[in-house]
């Protein structure tokens, strides 16, 4: 039993040390926290204090028991039994290694009051320690500095530990509350001195983090998340506040102390909504509030208030269905005028929506019925509003208490089961049960009002179907609602039955018309004018419905009217009979284009059609009469082909060809019209303008102003400057604005390594915000321009106007020419002073006199300048270095080389007209200290310019294919394909809609392990080896990213388990994972972030702040307010319907969609959690409907947890926390 006993210790203590490890390559470390049954999942307290457990292990094992010890109890408390599914193993292994064994190391039982003791002790070390107040205050003073500093990540880093140990020291704290009441309070003051209580309680109010939260902390207090501090936020949180026309809350009822009370406790008091859902909920309508608030424009003063508009704005969208829904049955709703309501009565009412809606689970896909429970429960709540203190709502109220859940939710939840589990698992015909659309249908006509409030469980549409016999039964048969589907082939005719109903009656007009010709019989023409004339009619009319209800104004005035008979036939005549798609129509342009999209079409067709049928419909009639009156005919099937039916075959053999044409040809004339149509909206969006890197190349200057005009918010700056007509300040304006993204663009291709460092370099486009007078355009458009420029120029003996033309023929030859111009004379003008700044100065001012007098070839020798190139990057290859003062002489030697060059080789000096400057110049030249007080250039924008001067000056190569790889050519003529195309005005990110991205996922490959790309198939291929040959550039620059030779083998890769963690990923990246789906939804937020930050910095001037520091677009992921209102605007969830049993089993799917929720922190996780536990001795499942996210530790953390109803079918998992957003 012993050996038994020291091995268990053995194996939790490996366990245990691997997880703190991180539990291999590429898993986040989970600790023994990770092992918590889901049947004691609920009780967060558990998983918070072994989290802390684990983390001081290390540093006071000690303590690190009693923390243990104390998750036992509460587990033992949740769970005495251990009826629980893995609850008996979670807690023997906690008692047997950690309680057990530990104590009696320390000498058998344990003295509580020694306990606390002891955690108190540890508190205070590990509070000094970390240095908590000084932690604290420095996160305070980079939080206020760092958007002038550049400390951005130094602030991110101090945020983290901070959160960390705040975190662990709450813990401890409740951990001392918890051990102090088993004691005697007389005891418990003697330990615990009021001075430690008030040290630690202050301590856990700083601690936000470990209050669960979505985005937005409403129920904790928190200083460093951005989103509370925004107006529009702060405004509706203070709407949904509660105010003196609600009744009173219950004692009973308890608030957090991080806020008042607000109309979601009044509902949950009333209702019996879970309290995980009201959280939810909450924090849904207050992003709702803001995000329409912001649309209306910024909110002033200290107590912003929230402005009616969005109220109403959206109280109209949030109940539109149930407005629509009152007016369709006809129905009036809960309130007399919607222009009475004041703003609290509509915020009360979405919110009971919302909470409705959250809570429905399956329910939600009977959207009709939900306005059916918000219509009762709002009159409910009526009632409820006249009194003095809130009551339980009667339809509510339980044996357990009040649960909407309970007795709303489950009748209908449990028909619908009920139905769902007799269609034979989807085979049985549609007609023999009823699904979501037939519940949905009930309701909408005035009989499901019957069903009555509370519900009437014993009417027909509760009644659930018994199997008898293989046969589907009811007690009181209850069928389908309207329309039944059946599977048929049928549906090829079904779904295109207007046009075939078209064509036949077309037929008919021609037939008869040829008929009428062949007999030449006046009755028959009589009887085919009347024909006309009937379907004439017929076509009129609806040709004059449609066209009215077209229009919207007659579209208004049909659904006013909609409860008269003779409005609802009209309708009816154009539009069958439905609740849905009633508001379904299209703009009248649309329509006009649609409509003559069609009549261009069958005009074709039928003017084809008409001339054929002079050939060849008026030709059969005459044989067809004859055919039909030959009597006798034998056949060789004569039965089958002539007896009694007047040569029908042979008839039908005759006209087949024909009717075929007629009914095929319409098909060549609308793929003719089709491509016709297409290719002349194509040309007006100039889609595929840019379809390869050479017209990149060549479109490249014309992006920055495509990019303002189209995707960047108005400035009022370039209004002045297009205004004015500054050309050149505008350019360059519209460079530095688009710089930004351009380079964010080109980082992203590096980070998945689609391009190379050169590449890299290459591709990246200056700031243009120092001091030259030109735009300065990517070095890939200007490689290798200068030599060319200087071949030109050593070659041309033309004038200097036919020089300079024949270098503008290409235009970034000229740009190059210009740039490095300007570049040479910013850089010396920069880092020289007194003399040698004045020598600068002449020598320009020489040249540009030169120009000016176009003198340009004779004072300057062209056939030298391949020695002023190379003394130019002698200077610029020694200033881009690091200073000291071997560089700082080699600097000066250098630019004196270059003096003596220009003097004597290149330029010749005019010195009459500035003889005196000249004579200064020579005497410090003399004295050898024309460029002694040389300044080294530190500043990181001059650093930025001499290291593009030298690359100017010393590639020789053409970029032309630069970038080399396919994808990253496709996806920058992707972008730059954009930039051309009609799109709406661009709005600053705060004005923007939200919107959210779900994506469904159940357990397909989330990660690559190095098992899966090491494995082998039959023909001996490994998947790395697969994925290195066919991507052999990118594989390169993986390697060189990881700082490894681009030669080296993978097998020395395995050496390092980051490297591992990122081959996994780069070979990820690369498959059908998960991981690549959600890299590529973060580049959503990514993009809110740059733009909102930049957005903020020009618009509250901090632009040359940051400039200063060099930090432009180089560190907006470290702003808060950028991720605060990204966060605002955009949510991604992946639903992971097996996540929790994934977990619960340990499967590497679960770590390592861990991971992905470490490394990007926007990620959320919903998925259904299945708890089985024993409850008065039977076995009892449990649905929890939750959205996790990564906490300060790597490991996700419960946003959001409320009962659920058990899902039907799959589809239902990606709408589980769609009420959060």
């Amino acid at each position: 039993m012993a050996r038994a006993e020291a091995n268990w210790e053995r194996l939790v203590r490996a366990a245990l040390r691997g997880e703190r490890m991180g539990g291999g390559y590429g898993v986040p470390a989970s600790g023994i926290a990770g092992n918590v049954p889901t049947s004691l999942g609920n009780n967060t307290h558990i998983d918070e204090v072994l989290r802390a457990a684990d983390e001081i292990q290390d540093e006071d094992p000690t303590v690190a028991r009693i923390l243990c010890e104390h998750a036992y109890a509460l587990a033992q408390n949740l769970d005495p039994n251990s009826e629980g599914r893995g609850v008996l193993q979670f807690k023997t292994g906690l008692m047997s290694v950690i309680r057990q064994k530990l104590a009696k190391r320390e000498g058998g039982a344990i003295d509580r009051s020694q306990d606390i003791a002891k955690l108190q002790e540890f508190y205070k070390l590990y509070r000094e320690k970390h240095k908590v107040d000084e932690l604290c205050e420095d996160e305070m003073k980079l939080r206020e500095s760092a958007v002038f500093s550049g400390n951005l990540g130094e602030l991110e880093r101090k945020t983290l530990k901070r959160k960390k140990v705040l975190a662990t020291l709450k813990v401890l704290w409740s951990v001392i509350e918890d051990i102090t009441r088993e004691i005697s309070p007389e005891d418990a003051d003697k330990l615990i001195s009021e001075e430690m209580k008030k040290v630690m309680q202050k301590d856990a109010a700083r601690t936000e983090d470990v209050v669960a939260y979505n985005i937005i902390p409403l129920d904790a207090l928190s200083t460093t998340n951005a989103i509370v501090t925004f107006p529009e936020v702060r405004a509706a949180i203070s709407a949904l506040q509660y105010h003196r026309d609600l009744p009173r809350l219950p004692a009973t009822i308890s608030v957090p102390d991080a806020r008042n009370s607000d109309m979601l406790d009044l509902l949950h008091c009333v209702f019996g909504f879970q309290k995980g859902n009201v959280s939810n909920q909450r924090e849904h309508i207050v992003h709702l509030l803001a995000n329409e608030q912001s649309r209306l424009g910024k909110l002033s003063g200290n107590e912003p208030k929230i402005d009616e508009g969005a109220v109403h704005v959206v109280f109209s969208k949030s109940l539109d269905n149930y407005i629509k829904w009152c007016n369709y049955l006809p129905l009036r709703p809960v309130w007399n005028n919607t222009e009475s309501l004041t703003k609290e009565k509509k915020l009360l009412y979405v919110c009971l929506y919302y909470l409705i809606w959250g809570e429905a689970g399956n329910i939600r896909f009977l959207p009709e019925c939900l306005c059916y429970i918000f219509h009762h429960l709002a009159r409910e709540l009526e009632e409820n509003m006249r009194k003095q203190t809130a009551e339980p709502a009667e339809s509510c109220i339980s044996n357990d208490g009040v649960s909407f859940l309970g007795q709303v939710i489950s009748p209908l939840y449990e028909i619908i089961a009920a139905e769902a589990a007799n269609n034979n698992n989807g085979r049985a015909a549609h007609s023999a049960w009823r699904n979501y659309d037939d519940f949905n249908e009930f309701f909408w006509s005035s009989k499901c009002f019957q069903l009555g409030w509370p519900w009437k469980l014993n009417s027909p549409f509760f009644s659930k179907p018994t199997r008898k016999e293989g046969l589907l039964h009811r007690n009181h048969h209850y069928g389908k609602t309207s329309f039944v589907e059946h599977r048929t082939f049928l549906h090829l005719y079904h779904s295109f039955h207007r046009l075939w109903m078209f064509l036949i009656m077309m037929f008919q007009v021609f037939f008869l018309q040829g008929l009428c010709k062949a007999l030449q019989d006046g009755a028959q023409s009589a009887f085919f004018k009347i024909y006309v004339v009937v379907i004439s009619a017929y076509a009129g009319v609806q040709i004059i419905i449609g066209l009215l209800m077209s229009f919207p104004c007659c579209r208004g005035v049909t659904n006013a009217c909609y409860s008269w008979s003779f409005v609802r036939l009209i309708q009816w005549m154009h539009q069958e009979h439905n609740y849905v798609g009633r508001g379904m129509h299209e703009r009248p342009l649309d329509y006009i284009k649609y409509v003559a999209f069609w009549l261009v079409i069958l005009a074709a067709k039928f003017s084809f059609t008409y001339f054929l049928q002079e050939s060849l419909i008026q030709p059969l009639v005459e044989p067809t009469r004859l055919i039909t009156s030959f009597k006798g005919l034998q056949y060789q099937w004569h039965d089958f082909f002539s007896k009694n039916n007047h040569n029908a075959f042979t008839i039908l053999f005759l006209w087949a060809p024909v009717v075929s044409i007629y009914l095929l040809d319409i098909h060549v004339f609308y793929t003719i019209m089709s491509a016709i149509v297409g290719f002349l909206l194509g040309a007006r969006e100039r889609l595929g303008e840019i379809r390869s890197v050479e017209a990149v190349h060549r479109f490249f200057e014309k992006f920055p102003e495509a990019f303002m005009d189209k995707l960047h918010v108005p400035v009022p700056k370039r209004k002045q400057l297009l205004s004015s007509g500054q050309d050149a300040e505008l350019s360059k304006f519209d460079a530095s604005r688009f710089a930004p993204f351009w380079n964010e663009i080109v980082r992203n291709l590096r980070e998945e390594d689609y391009i190379n460092n050169t590449e890299l370099e290459l591709l990246l486009m200056p700031k243009n915000k120092g001091g030259l007078p030109i735009v300065q355009w990517p070095l890939f458009l200007l490689a290798s321009k200068v030599f060319l420029a200087k071949d030109i120029a050593v070659d041309c003996k033309d004038s200097q106007d036919e020089l300079w033309l024949r270098i503008s023929k290409d235009e970034y030859m000229q740009y190059a020419v210009e740039e490095c111009f300007h570049s040479i004379y910013h850089i010396l003008t920069s880092i020289l002073d007194k003399e040698g700044h004045l020598w600068v100065q002449r020598i320009f001012g020489g040249i540009r006199e030169s120009i000016s007098k176009k003198k340009i070839q004779s004072d300057i020798h062209f056939s030298k300048l391949p020695n002023v190139i190379a003394k130019l990057v002698a200077v610029a290859g020694i200033l881009k270095e690091t200073e000291s003062a071997d560089m700082k002489k080699g600097a000066v030697n250098a630019i004196q080389d270059l003096y003596e060059v220009v003097h004597h080789e290149v330029l010749s000096v005019d010195m009459s007209g500035n003889i005196d400057d000249w004579n200064q110049i020579n005497r410090a030249r003399a004295e050898g200290r024309l460029f002694s007080n040389l300044k080294w250039p530190n500043d990181p924008g001059l650093k930025d310019l001499i290291k593009r001067l030298h690359s100017l000056l010393t590639i020789k190569e053409s970029a032309a294919n630069v970038p080399k790889n396919l994808e990253a050519c496709r996806r920058l003529e992707f972008f730059t394909n954009s930039l051309f195309r009609r799109m709406p005005l661009a709005r600053p990110v705060a004005e923007m809609l939200s919107f959210s991205v779900f994506t469904p996922y159940y357990s397909e490959t989330v990660l690559y392990s190095i098992a899966e790309l090491q494995k082998r198939n039959e023909d001996g291929i490994s998947t790395l080896f697969y994925l290195q040959k066919i991507y052999p550039d990118e594989w390169k620059n993986f390697l060189t990213r990881i700082n490894r030779d681009e030669n080296a083998a993978e097998s020395e890769l395995f050496s390092s388990a980051n490297d591992i963690l990122e081959l996994r990923l780069w070979a990820s990246y690369r498959g059908q994972t998960l991981a690549r789906t959600v890299r590529g939804m973060m580049y959503y937020r990514k993009a809110l972030m740059l733009q909102s930050y930049l957005e903020r910095m020009h618009s509250e001037d901090l632009e040359s702040a940051f400039d200063m520091a060099g930090l432009a677009d180089t560190h907006f992921e470290y702003s808060p307010e950028a991720r605060a209102q990204a966060d605002l605007k955009f949510t991604y969830v992946v639903t992971c319907q097996i996540y929790g049993l994934q977990k619960g089993e340990g499967k590497q799917e679960a770590a390592d969609i861990a991971l992905l929720m470490q490394r990007n922190e926007a990620l959320r996780i919903a998925y259904i959690d299945v708890v089985e536990s024993i409850k008065n001795g039977k076995p009892s499942t449990e649905y929890y409907s939750k959205l996790v996210k990564a906490d300060i530790h790597g490991k996700d953390k419960v946003s959001g947890n409320w009962f659920w109803m058990p899902c039907l079918m799959h589809d239902c998992y990606y709408r589980v926390s769609e009420a959060l957003y």
